[in-house]
């Protein structure tokens, strides 16, 4: 399953694979298993965004650490672009929360932040069948927003922030477990600066479990408001 993101350099990725984004229940990486997965058409239905989306869209989100505007990617990525725009839609990210910050181990610089509904069931949709990067075309670079997942097919209302190039996360031979990687979907346009400082903030070495025990932020960045800012 997951081993440590601090035990060799490529578990960034692998971390990636503990990612918890299903139930207050799934204290540890598997210990608990997700709720039934529905069909792709279901998914699409319940996830449908309440207003048309061109190639390109930009997401606004209001953090307690300063503003991060996002661009996603219609065209390459219209499931999980939709998806996620159903969330930024319906409200369901507002008050969530950052609350995790991994770094690599040859680079502190690097890594990812993840944020997201988290233990929330009430606030999550039905998950969404797996855009990987061998199909959208995209690639896991310096401020890539991506989906977090366990299974294929089980993302649903949890994100990362790439800061720094993370090819790990890509499908391909170096991606982790079905070697299909992670969904990425655009890419934040204003704010790096805002996703540096949350990776900066101290975390706490006893919290969190399996991969993820010490990279859950002491104080969990609160995103306030996200809205379509096109």
């Amino acid at each position: 399953m997951l081993v440590r993101s601090r035990s060799r350099a490529k578990d960034v990725s692998r971390a990636l694979a503990c990612l918890v984004l299903l139930a207050a229940a799934l204290a540890g990486c598997g210990d608990t298993p997700p709720p039934p997965a529905a069909s792709a058409n279901s998914a699409a239905n319940a996830a449908a965004p309440s207003a048309p989306i061109g190639d390109t869209i930009r997401v606004r989100l209001e953090t307690d650490a300063g503003p991060i505007v996002l661009e996603l990617d219609h065209r390459h990525a219209p499931i999980t672009t939709e998806n996620f725009i159903a969330y930024v839609d319906q409200h369901r990210f507002d008050n969530i929360v950052f609350y995790r910050s991994s770094h690599t181990p040859h680079d502190a610089q690097h890594g990812f932040i993840q944020g997201g509904i988290r233990h929330n069931y009430r606030l999550l949709l039905p998950p969404i069948p797996l855009e990987p990067t061998s199909r959208t075309g995209l690639r896991h670079l310096d401020g890539t927003i991506s989906m977090a997942r366990t299974t294929r097919d089980s993302a649903m209302g949890d994100f990362v922030i790439s800061i720094g190039a993370q090819p790990g996360m890509d499908a391909g031979p170096r991606a982790p477990g079905d070697h299909l990687g992670y969904a990425t979907f655009g890419r934040v346009l204003e704010g790096m600066d805002v996703v540096r400082r949350i990776h900066a903030m101290p975390t706490d070495p006893n919290s969190g479990t399996g991969s993820m025990r010490g990279e859950m932020l002491n104080r969990p960045v609160r995103i306030l408001t996200a809205r379509r800012a096109d």
